[in-house]
């Protein structure tokens, strides 16, 4: 993990970084959540809406409705899939999200094409390095 003005950025995580989404594939499946960046942006999360589980979604579309004290909005799924978990969790303390937004995963998607999808999205230090441009051009800095 790599901290940018007090921001987590995790290295072994794919990222869609205009949209502030993480992804972590797990046995042919991902994970989606909302980056710490993206939880920051939005302010204390009171409500998720995720898309029920046998949902189409397109790369792009919403795979979840979020609404915070400062904004309403999409969650745009990183990927076409199918999806087939919902964090209940999540759902029920959307404030998870805030406090640690890693591990406050809130859907998993069987993707079309796992290998193809993830292609499309940056890992590692090219993720590192994109969020910090992201941070930098926001003039956001996050602190501890």
């Amino acid at each position: 993990m790599v901290v940018v003005e007090g921001f987590e950025v995790r290295e072994d995580l794919y990222y869609d970084v205009e949209n502030h989404v993480w992804v972590k594939p797990v046995n042919g499946e991902v994970l989606v959540g909302l980056d710490d960046v993206g939880q920051y942006l939005a302010r204390r999360i009171v409500f998720v809406k995720p898309k029920p589980p046998g949902s189409v979604v397109r790369k792009g579309e919403p795979v979840a409705m979020l609404e915070s004290v400062k904004w309403v909005g999409p969650l745009p799924s990183p990927m076409n899939g199918v999806v087939v978990e919902v964090n209940q969790e999540v759902v029920r303390r959307p404030m998870l999200i805030n406090r640690k937004p890693y591990e406050a995963w809130i859907v998993k998607l069987r993707p079309e094409n796992l290998e193809e999808s993830l292609r499309e999205l940056v890992t590692g230090n090219e993720a590192v390095e994109k969020m910090r441009e992201d941070i930098v051009r926001r003039g956001v800095k996050k602190g501890r």
